[in-house]
């Protein structure tokens, strides 16, 4: 080496996931190996295809070789395999940016499941770790890549264990990228081509770029795979597996897909698409960009995969391509924002994917379930943004309801709903099993009113924005009035309905009293129609802010100042009773002014809310229950 390759070399270390990620690859056996193959052959064909998309409007990038392809080389004597592609190829920044980070999202998630290996020795095989699954097979690999367009070519090598080189070379392919791997003891079976072929028929053969199989000496190199977009053929044609091995392609996911539509629109405009739903979520799902990741094509070629106008965010754990015939090669992204070809393709699509789902409700409700608990949260953001598909979206969402363990409908709701019942009640916070519990719910269980229960943070923000559906309008158990005493009460006997509204004597002059000593600390205290066996709860005021969407926008810092609650309470507990009996008899005093703090304090807790003086809390209680104790 010259001294002046010697002065180009660096030594780099890995991003702390990526040496994280080789220790588990490295130190790990594993029984589904060959993926490390389908990667590097995915990554080949995802380099030709920018290549080819580049060359759109830079022609002289792919002039000197027009036609793309993938070769697989082995060397047995030295016990290497190469797999080398013409397209975009790299130089030093991407070598730096693509080999030596995870370049994606949630990476937290992404190694959380990876720690998990040593229960699941198939992990690495499940979830793909694209490139670096090279290190299973080889203990040193190196990448010789030239940047279509560029003089330099480039060189990258590690052997996995925490740092890597990239160098300048003049041993780089004219244009495109070579993968060397230099085979660990163990695994010559992968230079054998009966094995390469057998791999690359069942994981690549939908690749719409050659995969070639270099020869020895003058033989012909042979083509191992059919080399046609797989959405372009025959449905007939394409076997259950080949669509699973596409939907891994163009996902980037390694779990079943959960659903699939291939279609072909033919009229006034053309186009086909091949559109997955993944059965598990995928790690982005919630990255701030929403971005979707459904790929565009026209006329077979790669467009991009940032279109935002071909599918709404909302829809973004869909994977897949869609083909125009009628969009130009030379679209640009910023005509593309406002095409009215895109707008109705995105609308088609967009119904066909609905109606599908409609069926798998219809006729798999359990199967669908699994569906919503991994989407449902991200449909629901299309209700909040006003979508013009919103009458399709409350068809197809799915709540737990206080009606049993199964997720309902709207529908099902409507037509269970009590007579005289006019609106369709909501609850919102952070967990399921806490909701069920909540005071707020009481009075509603004993009429049998059924109570949705809304766990995901868009339910804070959807609900407002819809305000009903089918002229039945969303109300909150946590805001203003109950409403109960004009639904009929299935559970009631006449006796109940006539005491229904009686209250003990003194509950006027004790939630008087209540009021005088809490101040500003509640913006109002009132008996309440809720509650059957809670003494308190807090709800908003008719005007205010649901107090669970408060809570949210304080933990954002979207939100300083707290609104003031009411105190509502309950005039049948014997707690309330007895202090409304101590009121009548003796009058105010410190006790009662300390019931009333301890009233307060427990309808926070009850809350889930923080309670601003914890020890003056446990003051009051340890001195009354002392005090109880005492005169026992």
């Amino acid at each position: 080496m010259s001294e002046e390759k010697v002065k180009s070399e660096e030594t780099l270390s890995f991003q702390a996931e990526v040496s994280k990620l080789l220790n588990i690859v490295a130190n790990a056996l594993y029984s589904n190996k060959e993926i490390f193959l389908r990667e590097l052959i995915s990554n080949a064909s995802d380099a030709c295809d920018k290549l080819r998309y580049a060359a759109i409007t830079q022609p002289e990038l792919a002039a000197e070789d027009a036609d793309f392809k993938i070769a697989l080389a082995t060397d047995k004597k030295a016990r290497r395999l190469s797999v080398a592609d013409n397209g975009i190829g790299m130089n030093r920044d991407d070598m730096v940016s693509n080999l030596g980070t995870i370049a994606r999202s949630g990476t937290a998630a992404f190694m959380e499941e990876l720690e998990k290996a040593d229960d699941n020795p198939n992990l690495i095989g499940q979830f793909g770790v694209g490139f670096y699954s090279a290190f299973m097979v080889a203990d040193q690999v190196e990448v010789a890549s030239r940047k279509a367009g560029e003089k330099q070519g480039w060189l990258w090598s590690s052997d996995g264990k925490g740092d890597f080189t990239v160098t300048e070379t003049d041993d780089a392919p004219a244009r495109g990228t070579r993968v060397t791997l230099h085979l660990k003891k163990g695994e010559k079976d992968f230079l054998e081509a009966t094995r390469l072929r057998q791999i690359v028929t069942t994981y690549s053969d939908h690749i719409a770029v050659p995969v070639l199989l270099e020869g020895d000496g003058e033989a012909e190199a042979e083509r191992l795979n059919s080399a046609a977009a797989i959405w372009t053929r025959p449905k007939s044609e394409i076997t259950d597996e080949q669509y699973k091995e596409f939907y891994h392609h163009v996902g980037h996911g390694f779990d079943e897909p959960w659903m699939r539509l291939h279609f072909k629109a033919e009229g006034v405009i053309e186009y086909t698409g091949l559109i997955f739903v993944p059965s598990t979520k995928p790690f982005d799902l919630f990255e701030p960009t929403r971005k979707h990741r459904v790929k565009l094509y026209v006329k077979r070629v790669f467009i991009t995969d940032e279109c935002e106008e071909l599918l709404p965010s909302y829809l973004r754990f869909l994977r897949g391509v869609i083909d125009s015939e009628d969009l130009p090669l030379n679209i640009s992204r910023e005509m593309l924002q406002h095409n009215p070809v895109l707008t109705k393709i995105r609308k088609a699509v967009v119904k066909r994917v609905f109606n599908e789902l409609k069926k798998k409700a219809n006729k798999a409700p359990e199967d669908y379930a699994t569906f919503w608990g991994n989407f449902g949260a991200v449909l629901k953001e299309g209700l909040y943004e006003g979508s013009d598909q919103r009458d399709d979206l409350l068809a197809l969402a799915r709540f737990h309801s206080t009606a049993g363990d199964d997720l309902t409908s709207l529908a099902d709701y409507k037509a269970r709903m009590k007579p005289g019942q006019e609106a369709i009640f909501t609850i919102t916070g952070d967990e399921l099993e806490s909701l069920k519990k909540s005071p707020q719910l009481e009075g509603f269980a004993a009429k049998g009113v059924e109570v949705l229960l809304l766990t995901d943070p868009v339910d804070e923000f959807w609900l407002p924005a819809v305000a009903s559906y089918e002229e039945t309008p969303f109300k909150s158990v946590t805001r203003g009035g109950a409403d109960l005493g004009k639904i009929d009460s299935a559970g009631e006997d006449d006796e109940d309905k006539d005491t229904a509204g009686d209250e003990p004597a003194g509950i006027e002059a004790l939630i008087a009293y209540i009021k005088l000593t809490l101040k500003d600390e509640v913006k109002d205290v009132r008996s309440s129609e809720r509650l059957t066996e809670s003494a308190v709860c807090l709800v908003a005021d008719e005007g205010d802010l649901d107090m669970h969407l408060e809570r949210i926008l304080k933990q954002h810092r979207q939100l300083d100042a707290a609104s003031h609650r009411i105190l509502e309470i309950n005039p049948k507990h014997p707690l309330i009773g007895r202090l409304a009996e101590r009121i009548g008899a003796s009058g105010a005093g410190e006790e009662l002014e300390q019931a009333a703090r301890l009233l307060l304090d427990q309808a926070r807790i009850l809350e889930g809310e923080p309670l601003p003086d914890p020890a003056a809390f446990a003051k009051r209680l340890s001195d009354l229950v002392a005090k109880g104790l005492a005169a026992g």
